[in-house]
């Protein structure tokens, strides 16, 4: 019996009889990989901490490759600065997504939609409309594709940490929107903005009626974006849920028509 080590850092045995030897008169069998075997790790590369998304992606799905071959990792084996790795990229992500929307929703939808563009036509009102919406959309797509990796203790630690991180963040910033836009709808007297609008002097009429005349749509905006924003932190996490759900659910109809047990 010897003991062998693969490229993966995966300890396995192969079994044979004894007098298995370079001489082969015994005609012992060489064996396989044993997925049973205790885990080693063997990697003495440095670790490198992830920088976007698709790096994240990278990471997990070598852990779950990892896992999948080698049956059960320690969770110990994603450490706390590779754990912290995972969640500040989720947070940047997030934190990008939701200045984006906040910037550009109310651009196109309080001056360029009704100022710039006056009598848009629908696909152009369509095209403009979604623009701000993009990187929420991707990365969320991008996100839900990580969850088909929502297997073994190690992915699991890692997906959830970069979830949480991006989780976190947008759904403070879905907060902070619709308190931010609350606060400047409430402060928005005609005086208050009359007085600022002085400071422009020429301008000064041309922006207060144009301000006024974007105030009651504000809030409605402003409502849409910060549910949009919170739906873009719970939705992947969901998704990725649901199917781990499904997925327990598979395994644990086959293994009741294997046993015969309900």
């Amino acid at each position: 019996m010897s003991n062998n080590i693969n490229s993966n850092g995966f300890s396995g045995y192969k079994g044979g009889s004894a007098g298995g030897s370079a001489g082969g008169s015994s005609g012992g069998s060489s064996g396989s990989y044993s997925q049973n075997a205790a885990f080693i790790n063997t990697d003495s590369r440095q670790y490198i901490k992830p920088r976007s998304i698709l790096s994240v992606i990278s990471d997990i799905q070598q852990y779950y490759m990892m896992e999948k071959l080698g049956k059960d990792l320690p969770t110990e084996y994603l450490t706390l600065e590779n754990a912290l790795g995972f969640f500040n990229v989720g947070a940047k992500s997030g934190l990008t997504e939701g200045l984006f929307l906040l910037l550009l929703l109310p651009a196109v939808d309080m001056y360029f939609v009704p100022f710039v563009l006056k009598s848009p036509s629908l696909f152009i009102k369509i095209m403009f409309g979604s623009f701000p919406f993009l990187p929420v959309i991707a990365n969320t797509f991008l996100c839900a594709y990580i969850s088909r990796y929502f297997v073994g203790v190690v992915t699991r630690k890692a997906i959830n940490s970069f979830f949480t991180g991006r989780m976190l963040v947008l759904i403070f910033k879905s907060f902070m929107i619709y308190i931010f836009y609350t606060l400047l709808t409430g402060l928005s007297t005609p005086e208050r903005v009359w007085s600022l609008a002085q400071h422009a002097n020429k301008n000064a009429e041309a922006i207060y009626y144009g301000y006024m005349t974007m105030l009651p749509n504000i809030m409605p905006i402003a409502t849409r974006c910060s549910l949009l924003v919170m739906v873009a932190a719970i939705l992947p996490y969901g998704i990725a849920f649901l199917i781990d759900m499904w997925r327990r659910s598979k395994i644990k109809r086959n293994h009741a028509r294997i046993t015969g047990r309900s």
